[in-house]
């Protein structure tokens, strides 16, 4: 066993500086292999586990899951021995990083957790910007929708992690992510420790100091981003994503994920991020005992390199190949790092939402309607479009958006009538586009009742009013036909893909149970991420009032035992 190795080996992984070696030492590539041992049920449990450990693999579709799965041997492998749901469902519209977060802990749709984009506009706020960004404060005058004061303010609803604390103090709420919105849409309003990537080093919450654990991490992480790192090696069975594609200006395809001494926000589109999140993870595990106490703890681990990966470089490349063999031995040290420590925990995995690949790749294989969106279908160029139609100016943007679909907003400082003219006239416009599936109203949405049943049959309004909040939501929805793009104009190296459509390669997700005993089982049937709640919440036995989550709870062993029965 080399030096490398030995930092690996999951039983050695007590301590927290220990883990930030092994993380340091897999970002160079020197760890080989992630230990984790794959355990065969054997007794079912005899109670509630100690631990909840929570996982989002940020853009994580379903279709990624089933392209890769057999090709897992580490932590995602043993995460297959369990309850496998290959087709759950984000089911509403606005398929984001922060709606999506909120759902998998809430129980809730966006409709009611109040989350129902990553920024939306409060036209109203005296603040003179208008944008609100889903994870900030915007009552503090030092935040602003780029760089905001970190926040759960937003979130209607509890997260579990809320919901535990209430019924014992004593259990302890943490979550960790590259991304201070899945931070908090995961841990909620009572979070004992929080911690996301910001500048180079995990930031906290405002008022708060990093922990003797997250600043031995953040030293190690200096210490990588200082270095550098070579290129990363890519498994043989990669060799048919290996191919490069040209993209705007450049290329991509066949990226190796060098790291250049230096750049800190390099760190994040690559799969060093999630092992830098994992190793304050395990740190936190140590310094905190979690899992240790009189009462059950929880852990939210959100994993985003997928995410920017798959924004910086599409879904279908030797980069996203690479990212997913490095996930799984990420995901596999976690594991390994808790059985070391002999905790009793259970663990679900999933997704914020899915995503597209690049449409100059899919136009090669197979998907010839693929393409960038119109730029005419910006909120600046529809303004023009509407004002020499209608003959309506404003002193103020005469709409606005966070982009080419989603909600759009009509000035507040124009006259009813002229409003009202200019919605209808928007309606009509977006409605004609080719590139456009579906326009709806906040009249119509306010007055579509909330959908039932399976949500692969939802209706695209369906989809829209589970997004839909009247507080917060636009005047407007527009909803873009499948495979359309909502970036005009690539930019190689930051931004040439995305999600957030209404389609399922956006929608669904897989949902992953796994406890020492657990019978495991595959159900293909659709479910949806607002199970996932009431599903921990009946493991754990917590009580909650009715008609707290929007789900239900998912019977997750596959013998004869019933986990939805509350556990005494």
């Amino acid at each position: 066993m080399d030096t490398a190795d030995l930092f690996c080996d999951g039983a050695l992984m007590r301590r927290f500086a220990v883990s930030a070696l092994c993380g340091l030492a897999l970002a160079l590539g020197a760890c080989s292999t992630a230990r984790t041992a794959h355990v065969t049920p054997e007794t079912a449990p005899s109670g509630p586990p100690k631990l909840i450990v929570a996982i989002s693999v940020d853009q994580f579709s379903a279709d990624l899951f089933a392209q890769y799965r057999s090709r897992f041997s580490s932590g995602l492998a043993r995460l297959q021995q369990g309850a496998v749901f290959p087709s759950g469902f984000q089911a509403h519209a606005a398929t984001e990083t922060c709606p999506g977060h909120a759902t998998l802990l809430t129980g809730t749709r966006p409709a009611r957790s109040g989350i129902i984009a990553n920024n939306w506009y409060d036209l109203g706020t005296a603040r003179a910007e208008k944008k609100i960004y889903c994870a900030e404060d915007e009552n503090d005058p030092a935040s602003s929708s780029r760089d905001p004061v970190v926040s759960a303010v937003h979130l209607k609803v509890p997260t579990l992690g809320d919901l535990m604390k209430g019924a014992n103090p004593a259990t302890r709420n943490v979550s960790v992510s590259a991304k201070d919105r899945a931070v908090m849409m995961m841990g909620g309003h009572r979070i004992d420790a929080a911690y996301w990537y910001y500048k180079g080093q995990f930031a906290t919450l405002k008022g708060r100091e990093p922990s003797p654990a997250a600043n031995a991490i953040n030293n190690a992480v200096a210490a990588l981003v200082k270095k550098g790192a070579p290129a990363m090696p890519m498994p043989a069975w990669c060799a048919s994503a290996d191919q490069p594609i040209a993209v705007g200006k450049g290329q991509l395809g066949t990226g190796r994920f060098a790291l250049e001494a230096g750049k800190p926000d390099a760190l994040r589109a690559s799969p060093r991020m999630d092992s830098a999140t994992v190793d304050l993870a395990n740190a936190l595990i140590d310094e905190m005992n979690l899992g240790k106490g009189s009462v059950a703890d929880i852990l939210s681990v959100s994993l985003s390199a997928t995410d920017y990966i798959g924004h910086a470089n599409g879904t279908e490349g030797g980069e996203m190949c690479v990212q997913m063999a490095e996930l799984d031995r990420t995901i596999g040290r976690l594991l390994a790092h808790l059985d070391a420590r002999g905790i009793d925990y259970a663990v679900v995995l999933s997704a914020d939402h899915g995503g597209l690949d690049i449409p100059e790749r899919q136009r090669e294989q197979a998907l010839p309607r693929a393409v960038r969106a119109d730029p005419g279908l910006a909120p600046q160029a529809l303004a023009k479009a509407l004002s020499v139609q209608t003959g309506v100016t404003s002193p103020d943007p005469l709409l606005s958006s966070d982009g080419l679909f989603g909600d759009f907003y009509v000035s507040r400082k124009i006259g009813a009538a002229d409003r009202a003219r200019v919605i209808g006239a928007l309606v009509k416009l977006a409605r004609a586009h080719p590139q456009v599936a579906a326009v709806f109203t906040a009249d119509e949405l306010a007055k579509t009742p909330l959908p039932s049943g399976s949500p692969q049959d939802f209706t695209l309004k369906d989809r829209a009013r589970a997004s839909f909040d009247p507080t917060r939501s636009g005047d407007v929805v527009i909803l873009l036909d499948r495979a359309v793009t909502p970036i005009p104009e690539p930019a190689v190296g930051s931004f040439v893909a995305t999600h957030g459509s209404a389609w399922d390669y956006d929608r669904r997700v897989p949902m992953l149970f796994w406890r020492k005993g657990l019978r495991g089982f595959e159900q293909p049937a659709p479910v949806e991420t607002i199970d996932i709640a009431p599903t921990l919440a009946a493991m754990l036995g917590l009580a909650v009032p009715e008609g707290t989550f929007d789900g239900r709870c998912l019977d997750v062993d596959g013998g004869e035992r019933n986990t939805c029965e509350v556990i005494k």
